[in-house]
């Protein structure tokens, strides 16, 4: 008998679905009697979840879930613990940040004493004449709100030139600037950006913006090996893992930087899945930064791994929020906080319109997603001028997401251009928690009204997505960005600060399904990844984590407490606190 040719093909799909149907394994893992939080677009909270490979098979009711295992599938009884998908970090160094204590503990500073009482002490066991460094304290975290003096440095080492380095800013003793060669006379003469602030004499106050490559700082102390530095690089990626982080963003990578996740990628032991910018340094001219971006795209890992990929190019914009250099479109006013003398001062802005619309073009036409770390409302607007010029004249922007790094400050015109451009940003709460105090002493409520503006971008459509800028140190509440993610998510649910009385602009609060969104589903959408992973749904990479409260009911300042009881990384455990399925 002969069938009609297309009656024959349907019977042939049919079969061919039946067969495949049989052949379908049954799941390696089943998590049941949960809350698994699925974070898909409905935000829908389901009993059980099913694992086979390292992708998500099925999500659903116990009994739906429980009938796809067989013999030899791994079953693990929640008894009512809550999942979520795994964290993503938008923007952290960690290569540096895990050298940064090999030869020494530092301990924490939180005044001016604390600082120096660290520095006498470097200077007791330095031989004299060596650099003493100290990086990252941030005068917005100090008591006293601002620099060390030059004389107070003197004081504490009057025989080792010291650097107090505070972001791209910095304060130096008298040694270290005579040592650099920056008295009464220096001069800036290789066009680049650099502010020496003076006193009424001209005589320098230590004070140096974005000045950092006249400093002649040398290292001291034991300097760790690329092994040494592969090591501690593998222990902070198991440290992130113990917080629920499953993907990271590596903000501004060199390329030894890049090697060292490499070398952990390919020898089996790279825990977290990375999307990697390329640092690309925007005072080079022109042609040797397209020469850099268009090496960068013959890299093999610019082709897309879930692993490793070489995706973005970093550049600076603007200076810093901490440290009196942030770009703003109205003048910072004169501060002795962060030693602002000139009533006119907007910050530094680092990059001319006309090369930064060349630089961001020249990265996205290669494939990569433009980053630039833009702190204030002013650099934020340039970055958006260079983005809306490219889509005007070139091709349009929305699909190649560039990203504003920090994006702290805002107007409400920034953020609707956001949205109508498709620009997303990477945000980070924690700055919100450590330096509220300062900012609302220098700038008051009302310039803080557009700080972190998070449900305003939310509202607006903006995509934004939350981590940590971690600089330094392993340990994710005493490091220098604290990195564990849940303070993060309660900063942007509460808005409250250290040392602050009351919640800053609480109407700019996210709610709590908001603030998980943050820190998963958008951060995945940054990374282009929105499709691979950020949700608990069939087909996804099976990243997830158990932790020990539900964050959408505990009260709102328990979430920082959330311990993470496992985390599992394309289907297979990174993470286990010992006894957690008891």
């Amino acid at each position: 008998m002969h069938l009609p040719r297309l009656h024959q093909f349907a019977i042939g799909l049919l079969v061919f679905a039946n067969g495949f149907a049989q052949a379908t394994p049954p799941p390696d893992l089943v998590l049941y009697n949960g809350k698994i939080i699925t974070v898909d677009p409905q935000f829908s909270i389901v009993q059980a979840l099913a694992v086979r490979g390292d992708r998500i098979a099925a999500t659903g009711t116990n009994e739906a879930v429980l009938k796809l295992a067989g013999p030899k599938t791994q079953r693990i009884d929640l008894k009512g613990k809550t999942v979520l998908p795994g964290l993503i970090d938008s923007h952290l160094h960690a290569p540096a940040a895990a050298i940064f204590e090999f030869d020494h503990p530092v301990p924490d500073m939180e005044t001016i004493q604390d600082v120096l009482n660290y520095i006498k002490s470097r200077a007791s066991v330095l031989p004299e004449g060596q650099w003493i460094y100290v990086s990252q304290v941030f005068i917005t975290r100090l008591k006293e709100q601002r620099y060390p003096t030059r004389e107070e440095l003197d004081r504490a080492a009057p025989r080792h030139p010291v650097v107090f380095r505070t972001g791209p800013d910095a304060a130096l003793n008298s040694l270290a600037l005579k040592l650099s060669g920056i008295d009464r006379n220096f001069q800036v003469t290789d066009g680049k950006p650099c502010l020496v602030e003076r006193d009424a004499n001209g005589e320098p106050t230590g004070i140096l913006r974005s000045c950092a490559r006249f400093i002649k700082y040398q290292p001291s102390g034991r300097q760790p090996t690329f092994q040494d530095r592969l090591e501690r690089l593998r222990m902070l990626l198991a440290d992130y893992n113990s917080v629920g982080i499953t993907s990271i963003v590596e903000g501004d990578a060199h390329d030894d930087e890049f090697e060292l996740y490499r070398r952990l990628y390919e020898s089996g032991q790279l825990t977290c899945r990375v999307f990697v910018a390329l640092d690309v340094d925007a005072q080079l001219p022109m042609s040797q930064i397209e020469d850099r971006i268009r090496k960068a795209a013959q890299n093999p890992y610019h082709k897309y791994n879930n692993m490793l990929w070489l995706r973005g190019i970093k550049s600076y914009l603007d200076g810093g929020m901490l440290t009196g250099s942030a770009y703003m479109l109205q003048p910072w006013g004169v501060s002795k906080l962060y030693g602002i003398t000139d009533p006119n001062y907007r910050g530094m802005l680092f990059i001319a319109p006309d090369k930064l619309y060349q630089i961001m073009k020249a990265a996205l036409a290669n494939d990569f997603q433009f980053t630039a770390h833009s702190v204030g409302d002013g650099a934020v607007t340039a970055f958006l001028d260079a983005a809306e010029r490219i889509d005007k004249n070139d091709f349009r922007v929305r699909d190649k997401r560039p990203c504003i790094t920090h994006a702290n400050f805002h107007t409400p015109d920034t953020i609707k251009r956001m949205a109508q451009l498709g620009v997303v940003a990477n945000m980070q709460p924690a700055w919100l928690y450590l330096d509220a105090r300062t900012l609302l002493a220098h700038f008051g409520w009302d310039r803080l009204t557009w700080f972190q503006p998070y449900k305003s971008l939310f509202e607006a459509g903006a995509v934004v997505g939350g981590g940590s800028d971690h600089m330094l140190k392993i340990g994710s509440f005493r490091s220098i960005n604290p990195y564990n993610p849940f303070l993060g998510m309660w900063v942007a649910i509460t808005r409250k600060g250290r040392w602050l009385d009351q919640p800053l602009h609480p109407e700019q609060a996210l709610t709590r399904e908001q603030a998980i969104r943050f820190y998963t589903i958008n951060n995945a959408f940054l990374t282009f990844e929105e499709k691979l992973k950020g949700s608990l749904e069939p087909g996804k990479l099976a990243d997830f984590i158990v932790i020990d409260r539900d964050i959408l009911t505990c009260p709102v300042d328990d979430i920082p407490k959330t311990q993470v009881l496992a985390t599992y990384l394309g289907g297979k455990p990174v993470y286990e606190k010992p006894g957690w399925q008891n």
